[in-house]
């Protein structure tokens, strides 16, 4: 993994006062997502059997982003995983229609998720589940409402701890027990984030804290990030980081709205507008070196196309790659502060990494802007006007 910053900024008082607080949310242990390499350890050795085609996981937000983001990346070689997280009922029914022999994860933190107990109450009637279903397990914090209906059920749950928000949940048993049901290896997975969290404290990662610094500091001139990934291979993992942004650094009248896009197909309806519009955006771009694959553009020749021939020969790994380096040079003219994410190659240990440093940097920031990083109050109003409505 290389992490590089195009942009010229030098706060060490403000760069030391993000590691400071960073360090001190680690010793004091309030904030449980910094040792999850550590305690989900005790998941490794869950073996679920063979016996099930499909893991189905019945959540949203943060109980369902998180592990999305991984599948997505590691799809092709993990048992088929399908993520019912929306009451739009024409998905619930297509989705249902693909599960044949299931092994269901019901995962919310608070446990009365009204979005994930009602797809939860549909799969009941429809795969006939009860009381000691040994395909249905429950993740939830314990004692919340559904910790004590699995209970009442005789069904294995899994807890989250208590100081580990759903949003930074990925590496608890929200993302770690449903991954290993389908085949992950999550081992390698905890392994990467613990690294980049040992060498972030060893102050080997400094360029986290010189980026969130240069953030907070210019949150007003710089409101929006933009993280282009280049690869649909990380498809959902920009879905994951647009909540992880949008519901930790929007309070208290600030925030730093986060855009996902992917490369180099959203170049085609993006690009101009960072180009010509009105700038005000700071821009990620995440690539990958090497995607193990080595399928080639043929060297065709055809008629009226012939502008296209440059490429001949070369492989998709180095256009999609070159493409990315190019936007990024294009936008670099326009004075973006621009910053580059390069994974060497995909697997585990280096999307363990980039889910650890995508999180740290966010609490970074968040304790920079001075308010609670942990906490979402704005979303509880819609929640009450919902209940009303019923």
């Amino acid at each position: 993994m290389n992490y590089s910053l195009f942009f010229d900024y030098d706060n060490k008082k403000l760069e030391q006062k993000a590691y400071d607080n960073i360090l001190k949310e680690f010793e004091n242990r309030e904030t449980g997502y910094y040792r999850l390499p550590e305690t989900s350890k005790k998941f490794l050795n869950i073996n679920f059997g063979a016996e099930y085609n499909e893991v189905v996981v019945i959540g949203i937000g943060g109980s369902s982003l998180g592990a999305k983001a991984i599948y997505s990346i590691f799809k092709d070689k993990l048992k088929k995983m399908i993520f019912l997280e929306n009451p739009d009922p024409v998905d619930i029914e297509d989705k249902i229609k693909e599960i044949k022999k299931p092994l269901f994860f019901v995962i919310s933190k608070s446990g009365k998720t009204i979005e994930t107990i009602s797809i939860f109450k549909e799969t009941i009637k429809k795969f006939d589940l009860g009381k000691n279903a040994k395909n249905l397990k429950i993740i939830t914090d314990e004692n919340s409402p559904l910790d004590k209906f699995a209970k009442k059920w005789n069904l294995e749950t899994f807890h989250i701890p208590h100081n580990v928000g759903g949003r930074f949940s990925v590496l608890s048993a929200v993302g770690t027990v449903p991954l290993k049901a389908a085949g992950l290896n999550v081992k390698n997975l905890l392994e990467g984030a613990k690294e980049f969290r040992e060498k972030f404290f060893q102050k080997k990662e400094w360029h986290l804290n010189k980026k969130a610094a240069f953030y907070a500091q210019n949150y007003q001139k710089y409101p929006i990030n933009v993280m282009f990934a280049y690869s649909n291979m990380l498809s959902s993992f920009k879905d994951w980081f647009v909540q992880l942004f949008g519901e930790s650094l929007g309070k208290d009248g600030k925030e730093i709205m986060p855009v996902g896009h992917i490369g180099s197909i959203d170049q085609h309806s993006f690009l101009q507008l960072l180009m010509e519009g009105m700038g005000k955006k700071t821009l990620t771009f995440v690539k990958i070196e090497n995607f193990q694959s080595k399928l080639t553009i043929p060297d065709i020749n055809l008629p009226y196309l012939e502008a296209t021939d440059f490429v001949n020969a070369h492989t998709f790994n180095e256009l999609i790659n070159k493409e990315c380096d190019s936007t990024l040079e294009a936008l670099l003219s326009k004075n973006y502060p621009i910053d580059l994410i390069t994974i060497s190659q995909i697997n585990e240990k280096n999307t363990g990494n980039l889910i650890m440093y995508y999180e740290i940097l966010t609490s970074a920031i968040g304790s920079l802007l001075g308010i609670n990083t942990y906490n979402q109050p704005g979303v509880e109003l819609g929640k009450q006007i919902l209940r009303n409505k019923f």
